[in-house]
């Protein structure tokens, strides 16, 4: 956890919301959107680079 984290808590002491930098939350959110979307990638059809590669080729989009 990086230093610049605070914490609020209540009167008791217990944490209750997290207060951090913006560039911290905004990779938090993308690590977060990255994870989800590899999830819901593992049931979509999987290719062989191989022949992506080919298909692009063949449809002149790339040229390596």
């Amino acid at each position: 956890m990086q230093k610049n984290v605070q914490f609020v808590i209540d009167p008791e002491g217990h944490r209750k919301a997290v207060i951090l930098p913006i560039e911290e939350y905004e990779e938090m959110m993308e690590d977060l959107h990255i994870g989800r979307a590899a999830r819901e990638g593992k049931s979509e059809p999987h290719r062989p680079f191989e022949d992506v590669v080919k298909e692009l080729r063949a449809a002149g989009e790339i040229d390596v």
